[in-house]
């Protein structure tokens, strides 16, 4: 870039690049620095295999992308990024050949599930019929008012998401399948399933299966941030990799710089211009669980024993509720789990470009104590040969990666934990550190940008673009943002 740019945004995952494109549509030259050699942060697809397989290394399926409000305007579609959608979203497959799964319709879900169906269609069909304004709700920069017909869906879902899961889905089911779909959904948090706000992710991600689907990139997740950084270079932006920022002085003269990183690195970044009171809240910021991770080469699909759940995404392999909640309390305890919760994603499933002819990918991970290098990989196969077996006759290649090496690919997964910070109550309402505006740095125009900020983790892009309009409003007198271009 020829000259100093009016912005500089450190960090080029999804919502360093939501930043960058927010403060672009506005006439701003900006420009974006990453430390890869590869812009997309989580969202980056590598061939970790055989060439011509494609694994996306960390984020997968998009339900937030297809449902968050920057990427509706972003409009993937328009930019030749195809969303995929499974037959069925996600399903959990029990012992006995017997599975429980999530159908892009709530009708059908409910109906699958036996006697907890009309519970199960009390509990979401208000979420569900307003699911756009809940997730427009929540995922703004503040908790603003929303359209009057929706004021009792988000009461709805904000009472039913405060308690711990193994409380909502006792309240509300009697069987174990209908609590084990909803607890594997839960388990997205990386929290143990006895704290609270563990039904709220529950609920959403299940209202995302009905409302906007749990869909995974054709081609890999790469392409949605090829497609935004694309979109950047058009308006004149300009995204320089394999440059680690060390220190912000760096930067010297630039009006607002945003930092897509862990609270931790803007301090390090800062160094003695931070004040002691703020660098002791940084300190007081807890990292979740880690995880550890396998991606495969399959000579055929995996072999689950429950048909349907051969037509699914993602699947949830724990087995029952009880055996979901031991598995996820292990890790916060400083425990390898003995039969872990198997978060599994079966890409070739939708989409066969991700092989080549007759080749198949899949990948599988598990929640392990933070900062765990503990090699997790029988126990993995042990959880799927459970409910598919001869999933091990199928597989020809395994690459692993445990949390200390996710953290290398991606210093923002601090000990392994890919959400950028424990996603616990407190850290929800004040994220990272207790601000009025969470996002400012007690730097004059530094900003945080990251999953490490509101709404918190997931591919939605909301956190940079909620930065940047702060950003807009304090630096460059730009009240109401415009929209992308």
């Amino acid at each position: 870039m020829q000259g100093q740019p009016d912005a500089v945004v450190v960090g080029a995952g999804p919502n360093g690049l939501a930043a960058a494109l927010r403060l672009a549509a506005a006439g701003l030259r900006v420009q974006v620095v990453e430390r890869a050699a590869v812009p997309g942060g989580g969202m980056r697809t590598e061939a970790l295999t055989r060439p011509g397989y494609l694994h996306d290394v960390c984020s997968s399926v998009h339900p937030m992308a297809a449902a968050s409000p920057f990427f509706r305007e972003f409009d993937l579609a328009a930019r030749g990024v195809r969303l995929l959608h499974p037959e069925i979203p996600y399903a959990h497959p029990l012992d006995g050949g017997r599975a429980v799964v999530a159908h892009r319709s709530l009708a059908d879900t409910a109906r699958a599930l036996g006697p907890d169906g009309a519970a199960y269609r009390r509990l979401f069909t208000p979420v569900v019929e307003h699911g756009e304004d809940v997730v427009d709700f929540f995922l703004a920069s503040a908790l603003r008012r929303p359209p009057t017909r929706s004021i009792p869906a988000v009461a709805w879902f904000g009472l039913n998401a405060l308690p711990d899961v193994r409380w909502l889905t006792r309240r509300w089911f009697e069987t174990d399948g209908a609590r084990a779909l909803v607890a594997g959904a839960a388990a997205h948090s990386l929290l143990p399933l006895d704290r609270a706000i563990t039904s709220g992710f529950g609920l959403l991600l299940g209202m995302l299966a009905h409302v906007a689907g749990w869909p995974l990139v054709e081609g890999g997740s790469q392409r949605m941030a090829d497609a935004m950084v694309a979109a950047l270079e058009e308006q004149g932006g300009e995204v320089v990799t394999g440059h680690e920022v060390t220190d912000l002085r760096e930067f010297e003269g630039v009006p607002a710089v945003l930092l897509d990183t862990s609270p931790h690195a803007f301090v390090r970044m800062a160094g003695d211009r931070v004040h002691e009171g703020y660098r002791r809240w940084v300190d007081r910021y807890r990292y979740g669980a880690g995880v550890f991770k396998v991606d495969y080469v399959l000579s055929s699909p995996v072999p689950w024993a429950a048909p349907e759940v051969r037509r699914a995404g993602t699947v949830h392999v724990a087995g029952s509720l009880a055996e979901t909640i031991e598995g996820e309390s292990a890790p916060a305890a400083g425990r390898v789990p003995e039969k872990p919760y198997v978060l599994a994603v079966q890409p070739t499933v939708v989409d066969p470009t991700r092989a080549p002819d007759g080749g198949h990918v899949f990948w599988a991970y598990v929640h392990v104590p933070h900062g765990s290098d503990v090699d997790m990989t029988g126990a993995i196969e042990a959880q799927i040969e459970r409910f598919a077996p001869g999933f091990r006759d199928t597989v020809v290649e395994r690459h692993m990666m445990d949390a200390r090496q996710m953290e290398a690919w991606n210093p923002n997964h601090v000990g392994g934990d890919i959400a950028n910070g424990e996603a616990s109550l407190r850290q929800m309402l004040a994220r990272p550190v207790p601000r009025w505006n969470t996002y400012k740095t007690p730097l004059r125009g530094v900003y945080l940008a990251s999953a490490a900020t509101p709404p918190g983790p997931a591919v939605h892009g909301m956190c940079g673009d909620n930065a940047a309009r702060v950003a807009l409003r304090e630096v460059f007198g730009i009240r109401e943002a415009p929209p992308l271009r």
